[in-house]
């Protein structure tokens, strides 16, 4: 019975994907429509036993099937375990596999050879292949010799949602060219907690601003039409739905507690975005809130997410986090009822990673009744698709030889692009910047001489330490400047190393006294500080001021009477208000990537006149913690009446600031009209102009503040923004279209409404009036 059901399985794979035998059968009777890739995931799906259906929502990480002494750690050099590989597919049928052996980057070849071996066996024994999954966040996280683009951060930093796109594009043909056609990313959390260790991994605050970079990365990693067949393509998952992030502590997984209103209002548009964009997959925040673990939060997954958002790509687990549900949120008494309540409330997927516990308690649970079968089926249905959409059936994997642009210059440049506009002058007094180009330099600080403090965490591996075995042929700052200047001109002294082989916090060999004495013979002191690689809890901080040894760095050079650039790379805003005033000019360069040192070099001189902007407020103090869109009460400007003090909200620098070596003007702003209805379109216009010497990149930004409304209005929000170069004299006129749904907000009865009233609209100094005639209540679905 088993050999005829696969013989039937088998066939049916073939007969559905094969060119040739479809074209045939199609010419040969006219009268018979083409099979829909829906009515062929049905074909399959009333083939498929109960155990081979949880075998598909089951994901297991590669560690398991590889020779090793055990499921946590792999032998090398890397090979696929036959016999364990065979239990896999054979015994527990698993429909995925994620994630890369001992935690580091292999060769295209090596993915091809390991991803093909899986794919045989799971064709060969279930007919239908599996779905193979990595973390491919800034490139091809897993893959030596892939092209490193800045971290989301500093993306959101560009303010220019096509070079996100580009970067997604060459990350989708490179992560596809290892075999490999599914990608965890992007991440479209909001990074409005400056605490939170993954903020880095997000575009930034502003929900308007991360909507347009996510639905970008989309259309970069799936096409313009969301065509996965096209095999340069991946399948998109953006995560962790939703409001992962918004940790009441600021550690990582921690408790939120979160309104709905402010749920909708801040953490939902940017899901809703990449979800209209087309994403076909997601995956659930590993957290809790409300005292609710998402993975079990049927009326967030279900309701939300598939019903409402209309979601009808595939739902998949972060790692362990059904596991989770049991072991650490301590709701479910049993590992069994953790997937009883997963599943139920909408989860198609589990990311297991190590055992096969979830696929025996899941079958149980359908024999018991306690999971119904319309619920396995519609999971099942959700996974076959993408495989199917993917053209897995027909083409399980590619080969290296078909991606010849892998690594190519062409993608670099790309690179060195979103690397260089990424960067933010933050501040330059006495346009001390640029520097001459036969300035004499003294580089120091922890992070002057680390390719692993560029890149990050997720780069080659999972924490970001194993950058050093993986690109030392691109440029740390140090070799950068000295390629620009010439090594004769640059000197070189830490002051402060990361301990490596420690917390990402860790610093060792710390010989300040040497850093300024190497300061004696040179006209600048570039000072290079911020933190060492890290992701996730590793990354908890207790203290967000940046480290006291590099403060002391900081103070004992500016001593020296010698001019100092700060230059902060760091995945978080650490707060410098202590000694930031010890600097001439501050530079951010985020996580920049392997080209970030070149494009940092090309920017000190001139050659590049930098255009990044601040995605996020940069705080000053650790107790004035807030975002450019808070209440008034927030940062009232001063306390009227009974007391007599200043209590605004301090920055060290506001969100969308970013100088240039140029100036730009603006005026005439304009609006098509002063009056509009709730539901009128209408158009905003200004004109900038170039009042410098050199050529520059703007990044326009429109605002609006609504003055009065049934709720605490935010100060400001961030409706339209556009980057454009000008020449020196030249003048552009940058026109916007909005409508009232621009304007709208959520209301205490969660719709989402304009109200009549009056408005600003704001962009730079300039303001203009704007009234609303009628309140409109939108369907929240179209919004």
């Amino acid at each position: 019975m088993k050999q005829y059901k696969l013989l039937i399985i088998g066939i049916l794979s073939l007969l559905l994907t094969s060119p040739s035998i479809a074209k045939t059968s199609d010419s040969e009777r006219p009268d018979k429509k083409k099979e829909t890739r829906e009515e062929k995931v049905e074909k399959i799906l009333k083939e498929l036993t109960l155990e081979e259906k949880v075998g598909q929502m089951t994901q297991i990480t590669l560690d398991v099937i590889t020779v090793g002494e055990n499921a946590y750690v792999s032998n090398e050099p890397l090979a696929v375990d036959t016999k364990l590989l065979q239990e896999a597919i054979r015994k527990y049928k698993i429909g995925s596999v994620l994630n890369t052996a001992n935690n580091r980057a292999r060769t295209p070849e090596k993915w091809n050879e390991v991803i093909s071996a899986i794919q045989d066996e799971a064709m060969k024994e279930i007919g239908i292949p599996v779905l193979y999954g990595v973390d491919a966040i800034h490139g091809t996280t897993y893959t030596a010799g892939a092209t490193f683009f800045p971290q989301q951060i500093g993306l959101g930093a560009t303010w220019n949602p096509e070079l996100t796109r580009r970067g997604a594009e060459v990350t989708a043909y490179e992560t596809r060219a290892s075999s490999i056609p599914w990608d965890f990313s992007p991440v479209l959390d909001m990074g409005r907690n400056p605490r939170w260790p993954r903020i880095w991994e997000t575009y930034g605050e502003d929900v308007y601003l991360t909507s347009q970079m996510g639905a970008a990365a989309i259309k970069g990693y799936e096409g313009e039409n969301n065509d996965l067949s096209d095999e340069t393509r991946v399948a998109a998952c953006i995560k962790h739905f939703i409001a992962y992030g918004a940790e009441k502590s600021g550690k990582d997984r921690t408790p939120t507690y979160l309104p709905e209103i402010e749920l909708r209002e801040h953490y939902l548009p940017s899901y809703k975005a990449a979800i209209d964009a087309g994403a076909h997959t997601i995956m659930i925040n590993s957290g809790i809130i409300n005292g609710v673990p998402v993975h079990a939060n049927y009326e967030l997954i279900t309701r939300l997410l598939k019903e409402e958002l209309g979601f009808q790509g595939l739902v998949v687990t972060d790692w362990a986090d059904i596991e989770n549900i049991h072991n650490r949120d301590k709701v479910a008494e049993t590992h069994k009822e953790a997937v009883k309540l997963a599943i139920n409330a909408g989860i198609d997927m589990a990311m297991v990673p190590y055992n096969y516990n979830f696929t025996t308690n899941l079958i149980e649970l359908v024999k018991e009744g306690e999971v119904s079968m319309e619920r396995i089926d519609d999971a099942v249905r959700r996974i076959l698709l993408v495989k199917e959409e993917l053209g897995l059936f027909k083409t399980p994997y590619p080969k290296v030889k078909d991606y010849p642009r892998f690594g190519s210059e062409e993608f670099e440049k790309d690179a060195y692009k979103a690397a260089a506009e990424s960067i933010t002058l933050l501040e330059n007094n006495n346009d001390i910047l640029p520097l001459p180009k036969n300035a004499r330099v003294l580089v120091t600080g922890p992070n002057a001489n680390s390719m692993r403090t560029l890149n990050g965490g997720w780069s080659y591996s999972w924490q970001g330490e194993k950058v050093h075995e993986f690109a030392a042929e691109y440029n740390t700052i140090l070799e950068a400047v000295q390629n620009k200047l010439g090594k004769e001109n640059v000197k070189y002294a830490a002051g402060i190393e990361y301990k490596n082989d420690g917390q990402y916090y860790e610093e060792q060999n710390i010989d300040i006294d040497a850093a300024v004495a190497a300061a004696k013979d040179v006209d600048y002191i570039l000072l290079c500080i911020g933190e060492n690689t890290y992701t996730e809890s590793p990354g908890n901080l207790h203290d967000l001021y940046i480290s006291q040894n590099q403060r002391k760095l900081a103070e004992e050079l500016a001593k020296t009477g010698k001019p100092v650039v700060m230059i902060l790379n760091e995945g978080r805003p650490r707060l410098v208000s202590q000694f930031v005033d010890k600097a001439e000019a501050v530079l951010h360069v985020y996580l920049p990537g392997n080209f970030g040192g070149d494009a940092l070099a090309d920017v000190l001189v001139g050659d590049v006149n930098p255009s990044g902007k601040l995605p996020y407020s940069y705080p000053m103090y650790p107790n004035a913690l807030g975002t450019y869109d808070h209440k008034p009460s927030e940062a009232p400007t001063k306390m009227e009446g009974m007391y007599d003090y200043d209590s605004s909200m301090p920055l060290q620098w506001r969100f969308g600031h970013g100088l240039s070596y140029t100036s730009f003007d603006y005026a005439n702003l304009t609006l098509s009209s002063n009056e509009i209805n709730g539901e009128d379109t209408f158009t905003v216009s200004v004109d900038v102009k170039n009042t410098g010497e050199v050529v520059g990149k703007e990044v326009v930004q429109l605002y609006t503040s609504d003055l009065y409304a049934s709720v605490t209005p935010d100060n400001k929000r961030l409706r339209r923004f556009e980057k454009v170069e000008l020449k020196p004299g030249e003048t552009k006129t940058i026109k916007f279209t909005l409508s009232g749904k621009d304007l709208a907000f959520v209301r205490a009865d969660l719709k989402t409404a304009v109200e009549k009233g009056d408005f600003k609209v704001k962009i730079d100094k300039l303001s203009a009036d704007l009234k609303v005639k009628n309140t409109v209540v939108f369907d929240n679905k179209e919004i």
